[in-house]
């Protein structure tokens, strides 16, 4: 008996500490109805007025890191910065468009009828040193707009702590880390619209 209760236990705080890390997506504004029978969408991403980490702005977050890497090797840091930059369209923005596409199954098209504006608030890289490791985030906003008029919005969606997290913890890498999720937010915002 005290087996079970013990199991019961352990169970609840088990589901309890994944539900507080869920991510949240809540409508906002508008009506996803117009969606319903869309075949096709097309994306785009911005990155204004993101926060990193502990840092407000993300060019803070960008000149501290930059300077800490160059510090321990000449070079290190600014081919650092290139990379968390450019792995947004090489990385994060193909894994988020591939899991939302499979989740929704409409395909990408610029000529599509609608565009999700996908704008990130805050990113939170996270770490993996072997011995300790936090999970990459993201917040962000869904702004689905007309491709022809992007003044027409058609619905606003929060997306609220997509994280980014591997099996196995072999995410020693921040790129990797953060792509997963923009993955995670991708297949969940898929569901949700479809």
């Amino acid at each position: 008996m005290k087996f079970l209760i013990t199991g019961a236990l352990f169970f609840a705080l088990l589901t309890a500490s994944l539900i507080s890390d869920a991510q949240k997506l809540k409508l906002t504004d508008g009506d996803l109805s117009a969606l319903k029978t869309e075949t096709s969408i097309n994306f785009e991403f911005t990155y204004d007025h993101m926060s990193v980490g502990k840092f407000d702005t993300e060019q803070e977050y960008l000149e501290k890191k930059t300077a800490e890497y160059n510090k321990k090797e000449a070079g290190r840091g600014d081919n650092w910065a290139k990379s968390w930059v450019s792995d947004r369209q090489s990385r994060f923005e193909p894994k988020f468009i591939e899991l939302f596409t499979k989740a929704s199954e409409m395909s990408e098209s610029k000529t599509a009828k609608y565009t999700i504006i996908f704008k990130t608030k805050s990113t939170e890289p996270g770490y993996n040193i072997v011995i300790s490791r936090k999970n990459a985030k993201i917040d962000a906003e869904a702004v689905i707009v007309e491709t022809a008029n992007k003044k027409k919005v058609i619905a606003t969606i929060s997306v609220d702590n997509a994280l980014g997290r591997t099996f196995g913890g072999y995410d020693y890498d921040t790129g990797q880390r953060i792509s997963e999720a923009y993955a995670d937010a991708g297949k969940a915002l898929g569901k949700f619209i479809k």
